[in-house]
């Protein structure tokens, strides 16, 4: 019976050749979506699921509240990971990771291997405890994973870095020097198998932090926070009342009088106003938005929402051109039923047929689905940014996709199998059966959610894309543009000063300027405290960054000085002045700031000049206080360029840099790029949304395609006769088109208020942002009606230009 079912359903497929190739390229395009995005959102899902135990493992969060906002953070004193697994017996382990470039060895380096003098630039750098290892029980391939960072100065690499330098030898006991340090050796101890894709760890080289001190009392100091804390909790624990307990004894035992002994007068308040919470290992990828640093290196679970909304939708709607095609070719089905009934067929046996040809047609498209997934994967990694792979290797993956055709098949195919195997088969065999119209509300309703759907993203595609070219338009206070930025420049040592004489003295370069403190993203930054001179006991302190510039900062950046002045190396008393920016001014309380003196843990220093705001961090985040300091941080030189022939002008900066740096290769960024590039996970964001908009609506517009032809057949006697009394072609085509574009309007009125409603959602992350637009709605509507218009115009004009007498002369 099931083989006659599928033999004769097969046939019917090929009967209605253009019913069912929309029908399956509908379905096709929406499978391949489905599965592209179901493999983008299962990657991000399984980050760090990997690690054995990885449900016990968590990371430490604090929480500050000002008042009128929250801000959260990573980085925790250095004592504090073996303060909590002295105190607490809930944990098995703790451990330290320390990854801020503004501590020698951590972030980028120049390194040598050995006695070759090549450097070679290295980044993924970190300081780690020993018990990193074995938290995260990182598997090694050479090396014992147990003691591997106990020495002092070890140091494990990961095996795609071995490779890279050792080819297939076993590289533990060979030396790496950092930086030109031929003083400061560390000697490989162990090589790590490369972290996954999949995991938030993304580090090539481990130094040990044994021994290590950043400074004096560095490691005991509980108010100078640079590490990030990872704790093992034992499986039987209470996270939750467990972490109010850590909250309350790290905060009230040993943060509160570290504070009163420093004389913060926001120890009075530091209970209510930090909060001390445990993160799960398995949500730092999707939850972790909002916490000061992450929000351009990790996901957000909303996007992966949005992602999976977006895939469903696509489905579904490919889903409703089944509906309404089936639905609508009822003309050409109901004397089949009928004649069916007649002969003995139950209504039973009529869904079953119905059924198996809808199955079958989704079992075809999602077969091509599958393939074109496998074809277009190279292009979404591509717009991604992320090594997908199909999962041919799970057991799962093809018995779930079979499951799943027959399910999408059954779904699509139950209404029109019910509706069509209820004809009467004496009305339909004297022709008194109006055929089609029961649908016709139906079908007009899911024309509306179609194209509600349609126009929703329409709306999110056009804000999208202009609230990105708002940021990378956006007056950010610096001059981006013509702007080269080489690094490695600390390995010039003392004669970075001539080089960068040099470069001054070259014809197209303005001005040059050296420092590692960038207004982008992934330069160096150092938080600090500020409070007025004479204020350090009664003000709360003000956080800020402090930055360590040249002199000719400011003209390189093209940064405005709007009060006082200039950093002037002539004189000695700027070595301790600073210049601060128009936030840090408000926030002091400083109406005139010049002349003023500020504190920074107890250092005084005299304002000499106040510069308009300028981003420095991406436009989702405040501007932030800031005070610029002259002195040398000097591993990124910025060269202002004014020349009409840039590659001559970089081959001329690059035989000076040989000159001076033989044995080292030549490296360079323009700023706005590297500007550009902050937004990268935006811009994927958009592209990805974006594409799958179209596909939507492409496949919104196929299944109004071939809604369209079947409903212009049904009116095509009703055509001829109007046109036999005298109707004009224009009148005509307007009566066709009249209810598509009613349905259009319908559903421009359902969607404008779900988008805006999404829409000032996704701009809440924003500080700077646009405002949303009726034009977007407009556009949006405009493109809608034209897409119909379009659509349904063909079998529109069609129809009104066809000689009546041909639809007449059978009557």
């Amino acid at each position: 019976m099931i083989k006659n079912y599928l033999k004769i359903a097969w046939r019917n497929i090929l009967k209605a050749k253009g019913f069912s190739l929309i029908n399956i390229a509908g379905l096709s395009i929406g499978i391949s979506a489905c599965i592209l995005i179901s493999v983008y959102i299962l990657h991000e899902t399984s980050y760090d699921k990997f690690v054995p135990e990885s449900e016990n493992i968590y990371r430490l969060v604090r929480q500050y509240d000002f008042g009128t906002e929250k801000q959260q953070d990573v980085h925790f004193s250095a004592n504090t990971a073996r303060t909590v697994a002295a105190d607490f017996d809930e944990v098995e382990m703790a451990g330290r990771i320390m990854e801020n470039d503004l501590f020698y060895g951590a972030g980028t380096n120049e390194i040598q291997i050995d006695d070759d003098p090549m450097q070679h630039h290295e980044e993924k750098f970190a300081y780690a405890d020993q018990s990193i290892l074995d938290i995260f029980s990182i598997p090694m391939v050479y090396g014992d994973r147990k003691t591997a960072l106990l020495q002092p100065n070890s140091l494990v690499i990961s095996e795609s870095i071995a490779k890279k330098f050792f080819k297939d030898q076993n590289p533990i006991g060979h030396v790496i020097y950092l930086n030109g340090r031929r003083d400061d050796p560390r000697t490989i101890s162990g090589v790590m198998d490369d972290f996954p894709s999949n995991s938030h760890l993304d580090y090539d080289y481990f130094l040990t932090l044994s021994e290590v001190e950043f400074g004096k009392g560095e490691q005991t100091r509980w108010i100078q926070s640079n590490y990030k804390t990872y704790l093992k909790i034992r499986p039987d624990v209470n996270v939750e009342v467990f972490s109010e307990t850590l909250n309350e004894t790290l905060i009230s035992k040993y943060l509160k009088p570290a504070m009163v002994a420093a004389g913060l007068a926001m120890a009075e308040t530091i209970e209510e106003k930090a909060d001390t919470f445990l993160q799960a290992m398995t949500d730092i990828q999707l939850y972790s938005a909002s916490i000061d640093g992450e929000s351009n290196i990790r996901n957000d679970i909303r996007i992966v929402w949005i992602f999976g909304t977006v895939a469903f939708f696509i489905l579904v709607l490919a889903s409703i051109n089944f509906v309404n095609l089936s639905t609508a070719r009822s003309a050409n089905r109901a004397k089949e039923v009928g004649l069916r009934k007649v002969i003995g067929s139950g209504r039973s046996n009529l869904v079953f047929q119905f059924l198996a040809e809808s199955i079958l047609i989704s079992v075809i498209a999602f077969g091509i689905g599958l393939v074109m997934a496998e074809l277009l994967m190279p292009l979404f990694k591509d717009m991604s940014g992320i090594a997908l792979e199909m999962p041919w290797d799970q057991p799962l993956f093809i018995p779930i996709l079979f499951l799943s055709a027959l399910f999408v098949g059954g779904l699509a195919g139950s209404y029109p199998a019910i509706y069509l195997s209820g004809f009467s088969p004496i009305q339909v065999l004297k022709g008194r059966l109006r055929l089609g119209s029961k649908s016709g509300g139906l079908q007009s309703s899911l024309v509306v959610f179609q194209f509600t759907v349609s126009i929703i993203l329409i709306i999110g595609t056009l804000i999208i894309n202009e609230q990105m070219s708002f940021i990378l338009n956006a007056k950010v206070g610096f001059e981006k543009e013509q702007v080269i930025q080489l690094y490695g420049t600390n390995m010039l040592g003392e004669k970075d000063e001539v080089f960068k004489e040099e470069l001054a003295r070259l014809q197209g370069v303005e001005s040059v300027s050296i420092s590692d403190y960038l207004p982008l993203e992934n330069t160096k930054r150092n938080g600090n405290s500020f409070v007025n001179e004479g204020r350090d006991n009664i003000d709360e302190t003000i956080s800020g960054q402090a930055w360590v510039v040249d002199e000719d900062y400011l003209s390189t950046l093209g940064i405005e000085l709007i009060a006082g002045r200039n950093f002037d190396k002539t004189i000695a008393s700027d070595q301790k002045a600073t210049i601060i920016n128009e936030e840090m001014a408000k926030e002091l309380g400083l109406s005139d700031p010049i002349g003023k003196r500020i504190s920074r843990y107890g250092d005084l220093s005299e304002i000499i000049g106040v510069v308009k705001d300028f981003r420095f961090d991406n436009l989702k985040e405040r501007v932030e206080p800031l005070a610029l300091f002259m002195g040398k941080s000097n591993t990124i030189m910025s060269v202002k360029i004014n020349s009409a022939d840039i590659p001559g002008l970089l081959e001329t900066v690059e035989g000076k840099w040989n000159q001076f740096a033989p044995n080292l290769a030549f490296r360079y960024a323009f700023m706005d790029d590297s500007f550009a590039q902050m937004y990268d996970n935006v811009r994927r964001v958009k592209l990805i949304l974006t594409s799958f908009a179209i596909l939507a609506i492409v496949v919104a517009c196929l299944g109004l395609f071939a809604l369209s032809a079947f409903l212009v057949e049904q009116r095509s006697k009703e055509v001829s006769i109007r046109k036999v009394m005298g109707a004009s072609f224009e009148g005509i085509y307007g009566m066709l088109t009249k209810k598509f574009l009613l349905l259009v309007l319908g559903s421009m009125v359902l969607a404008c208020p779900v988008a805006y409603y999404m829409m000032e959602n996704w701009l809440k992350d924003y500080d700077y942002k646009i405002d949303i637009s009726w034009q977007s709605f407009a556009l949006s509507g405009f493109l809608a009606a034209l897409m119909a218009l379009f659509t349904v115009s063909y079998h529109a004009i069609k129809s009104a230009k066809v000689n009546p007498v041909e639809s007449l002369k059978s009557e």
